[in-house]
């Protein structure tokens, strides 16, 4: 995979009112002990359960001997906050320690997602120790608290005072408007350890300005999403999800091992990395036509085979939101079309897995 964007746990700190998914909170004593071990129930088989070779082919890029330019996948790990206690040195910091010990020097790159607000230098350096490559700092818009008007900009320096000190370089997103967002758009080599640090929030000019119709975003009424807002068709949507080991393809994987084609979530897992390997759940799902429609960015396309036309689709995809507002979105339309159709494929589809993995070959002779 281009991507893979790793829940390690639903703990957070904080209850953001545009938090793409409610079981990101504060949890408590027996309740955060019970929400993080959800993942460390799941973390090792789901690290066993993932690609061997944790790289991508570039599309039409050669290297030096001619052959197809590979770089490495890039893991992303995410809460919740992977850094507050009861997370950071029960999950997370195994978690890290295991990648390593199955990988080793074919390591991906590894990007952690965090507020940055609890972060200290300690947590910087026992990080990069244990192979972080790049940490992200997914705080920067008005959305979070304290981080509104111009004080998001005191944030950023303080954060990059910090980084100075622990020898670690920023690098951008790119398309942001504001200079003070980013003071670089280098993307190093592939090659390069790092370590990198950058910013990124929910502004239109760095990521989902219009914000996904999920969580508390939709309960909040906060979703400025159009019909035409293909979120699908987006990084971080479900296009080329199916097309592992090439560029483009991501997928996302939750605590509990349950993997989706987008990080907005359909309506049902498509498997789960703690029973089965990831190649093989994707493999399984090459040539439907329903997957097929989701692998190419275009979800109206979902039903056309199942009885379902793309004005069905459509229709399907108007709602009224939680605020009274009219609201009509394509992931509206995937939730509806999941529901009815496409969640009892996707169980008939695992089951013949399975039956085919518990099937073994009588002996010779």
């Amino acid at each position: 995979m281009e991507a893979l964007y790793w829940v390690l746990t639903w703990a957070c700190h904080r209850r953001c009112d545009h938090c793409y998914d409610t079981r990101f909170r504060p949890y408590v004593r027996d309740e955060l002990k019970a929400v993080v071990g959800e993942g460390q129930a799941a973390f090792r088989e789901i690290i066993a359960n993932l690609p061997a070779d944790m790289t991508y082919e570039v599309t039409g890029r050669l290297d030096a001997a001619g052959r197809p330019l590979r770089r490495r996948t890039l893991l992303v790990m995410a809460g919740g906050e992977l850094l507050i206690d009861g997370v950071r040195e029960e999950l997370f910091y195994p978690a890290l320690d295991a990648l390593r010990e199955r990988y080793g020097r074919g390591l991906p790159n590894i990007s952690v997602q965090t507020t940055g607000d609890i972060m200290t230098g300690r947590h910087i350096e026992e990080m990069v120790s244990r192979g972080v490559r790049t940490i992200a700092i997914a705080s920067i818009d008005d959305y979070h608290a304290g981080m509104q008007g111009d004080r998001k900009f005191a944030f950023m320096e303080k954060i990059r005072a910090m980084m100075a000190r622990a020898g670690a370089r920023e690098i951008g997103l790119g398309g942001a408007r504001d200079k003070r967002l980013s003071e670089s758009t280098h993307r190093p080599a592939d090659d390069d350890p790092g370590p990198f640090f950058l910013f990124f929030g929910a502004q239109p000019e760095l990521w989902i300005g219009e914000l996904w119709p999920r969580g508390r975003a939709w309960a909040n009424g906060l979703s400025n999403a159009s019909y035409e807002t293909n979120f699908c068709a987006r990084w971080s949507g479900g296009k080329n999800f199916l097309n592992y080991g090439r560029q483009g393809s991501e997928i996302a994987i939750e605590p509990d091992g349950a993997i989706y084609p987008c990080c907005l979530k359909t309506k049902a897992p498509l498997g789960n990395l703690t029973e089965e390997k990831l190649t093989d759940i994707l493999d399984s799902l090459k040539g439907h036509p329903a997957f097929e429609a989701i692998n190419a960015g275009d979800p109206e396309a979902m039903g056309l085979e199942m009885g379902w036309t793309r004005e069905d689709y459509r229709n399907a995809s108007t709602t009224t939101d939680p605020k009274g507002r009219a609201f009509a979105n394509v992931c509206i339309g995937c939730d509806v079309f999941f529901k009815e159709k496409l969640s009892a494929e996707i169980t008939r589809i695992r089951n013949a897995r399975l039956a085919r993995q518990s099937v073994t070959p009588c002996p010779a002779g």
